[in-house]
């Protein structure tokens, strides 16, 4: 995907506020082997660039003074209740150095699953993201969870994700992914539970009754 942006040189807080209000956004470029650079971006284009996911996990293709650098997306700023970019940070990367960055999860055959559609159970995605290392090149845009196999009672763990070649995930491999739920299942557990101590509340309700019997009968 690509992003043009120019180079910034009014920098400071007043700066900013007549660049938003101009319709422009501020922002910088880091990393690599280049030194920072301000820069600023047309509102518009960014703010629905910024609507696609592959715009945050992906390496874009950034024109900057008609000069091209492959960037990441790094960090973005937001106006407190307005759908308006207040800031945007992009690191530089470099072919022959890793970089980390999350991407997201795509789960498919969730519908076919034994756990779906036999056992009518509730599938919750826990995780939407993980974080990955790997070189630029190897970068996957999404990584993909097939869930054909999930039964009931079972997770699905990080360890149990197919990685792409050459991408390692961050965190612990014990992380829970993908739970499934059986519907009514807690309440039918419990019901089985709730029968005896009815039954023993029974007798102990009754003795009350019995006794004012007697004292009528006296």
């Amino acid at each position: 995907m690509k992003v043009v942006a120019q180079t910034r040189n009014a920098q400071g807080s007043g700066a900013s506020r007549r660049l938003r209000r101009s319709g422009k956004v501020p922002g910088i470029l880091y990393g690599g082997r280049g030194e920072p650079s301000q820069i600023e971006l047309d509102h518009n284009p960014l703010y629905h660039s910024l609507r696609v996911e592959a715009f945050h996990s992906s390496i874009l293709d950034m024109e900057i003074d008609g000069k091209k650098e492959q960037v990441l997306l790094r960090d973005v700023q937001w106006h407190a209740y307005k759908p308006q970019v207040m800031h945007i940070d992009f690191q530089r990367i470099a072919a022959d150095q890793k970089i980390t960055i999350k991407v997201p999860l795509h789960f498919k055959n969730q519908e076919s699953s034994p756990a779906v559609k036999l056992g009518h159970a509730v599938v919750s995605h826990v995780v939407t993201e993980i974080e990955v290392s790997c070189l630029p090149a190897d970068l996957p845009s999404f990584i993909e969870v097939d869930l054909s196999n999930l039964e009931l009672n079972q997770s699905v763990h990080l360890s149990d994700v197919k990685m792409p070649e050459r991408v390692i995930a961050g965190g612990s491999q014990s992380a829970v992914i993908v739970t499934v739920t059986v519907p009514g299942a807690a309440a039918e557990e419990e019901t089985p539970a709730a029968a005896p101590a009815a039954a023993a509340a029974a007798p102990a309700a009754a003795a009350p009754a019995a006794a004012a019997k007697k004292d009528d009968k006296k």
